[in-house]
């Protein structure tokens, strides 16, 4: 087997090995139902209004006007050792919005974040526009959960809620309490009065869709397919050249429509990916290159072809790699959830076996 074939396949299969799956949560240990004994917290949550929020990771928020402007509120999760927040938005976004963050074991604390961006960097400590009554805010554990309790100075908070689980074992540390990114989000709106509440969808949800879909299909699922093309149904000419160059044409406009799709969310959203931005580029160029190639290809009899095929596989095979990374970190960026992740591996994994069953029975035949 040839090298560059070995590192396409090695490669491909690591990604599809890579993909996480969340773990499982057990919130049986509080549940609306009951009215938990919890201590350390500073005001009575007697009667609180509650309501399951999220329970594929077992959130439960209980909240209460408990003043004229005062509202109290404690959120409980399961403790991974890492941190939990809620965030409070106007529309509904991440971006521009307050979050109260929790966490427990020996530095336990509870501190307001200012989310000016999906870079860390950009998320400020003991900055936003929520105004916590001081002495008020406290974070505890008790059987296996994290409880996380404050008070707001309001007339009415804002209704479009955000949740976030951060990495297990990685909660903020002094001296600068940055937050690393969460490890899942979902975006909510709560009937204060009646308690319920239903997910939302982010702004640009079609956007954000297209953007994934048309990137995937193209530079992720087409562009392999091509190259398992090309590579091995050489003896049927000249019609494995005309659905290689078709098929990679085809990748190429997707993968151009879903890169200029990104562009526009970017703007619209104001996101800072800056990572993802220039993976996506990169892999653009190296498309227009692979297209620039096809054209200027030499004869077949050319001395030079030999050079033109090791650039063009190369070139290829290069593009492939980073496109794949780049998918998966763009799942990961928008918060696409496991499914996505699954959906991808599932159809990455296949066109290895196939790849892999096509390599031995073209070695076989020699």
């Amino acid at each position: 087997m040839k090298p560059t074939s070995f590192f396409f396949i090695t490669l491909v299969l690591h990604f599809v090995i890579s993909i996480s799956h969340a773990p499982s949560v057990n919130s049986q240990t509080d549940s609306c139902s009951s009215a938990p004994s919890i201590n350390g917290i500073s005001f009575d949550i007697t009667n609180f209004q509650c309501s399951s929020v999220w329970d594929s990771q077992g959130f439960i928020l209980r909240y209460k006007q408990t003043k004229t402007q005062v509202w109290s509120f404690v959120l409980s999760a399961p403790d991974n050792n890492g941190y939990i927040a809620i965030g409070f938005s106007r529309q509904g976004s991440m971006v521009g919005s307050s979050a109260i963050v929790g966490w427990g074991g020996s530095n336990r604390s509870i501190k307001q974040y200012y989310l000016g961006g999906q870079d860390s960097s950009l998320v400020d400590p003991d900055q936003g526009n929520l105004v916590v009554i001081s002495d008020t805010s406290s974070v505890t554990t008790q059987s296996s959960r994290i409880y996380m309790a404050f008070q707001l100075n309001t007339t009415q908070p804002e209704t479009k809620l955000l949740y976030a689980v951060g990495p297990q074992g990685r909660p903020p540390s002094s001296p600068d309490f940055r937050l690393v990114q969460h490890d899942t989000m979902v975006s909510t709106i709560i009937n204060y009065l009646s308690g319920d509440q239903s997910k939302t969808s982010q702004p640009y949800s079609r956007l954000r869709r297209s953007h994934g879909v048309l990137n995937m299909l193209g530079w992720g699922v087409l562009m392999p397919i091509g190259v398992i093309v090309a590579r091995y149904f050489k003896q049927f000419d000249p019609i494995w050249f005309y659905a290689h160059t078709s098929i990679q044409s085809g990748g190429f406009i997707l993968g151009l429509a879903g890169v200029i799709c990104g562009l526009v969310l970017k703007d619209r959203i104001k996101a800072d990916v800056p990572t993802h931005k220039s993976l996506g580029i990169v892999v653009l160029v190296l498309g227009g290159l692979q297209v620039t190639a096809f054209l200027a290809r030499p004869d077949k009899t050319s001395k030079v072809r030999k050079y033109w095929n090791w650039y063009h596989h190369g070139l290829g095979r290069v593009m492939i790699a980073l496109a794949v990374t780049n998918v998966f970190y763009g799942i990961h960026l928008g918060n696409a959830g496991n499914e996505w992740n699954a959906g991808f591996g599932v159809v990455l994994a296949l066109l290895c076996i196939v790849a892999i069953v096509l390599e031995f029975r073209k070695w076989a035949r020699k």
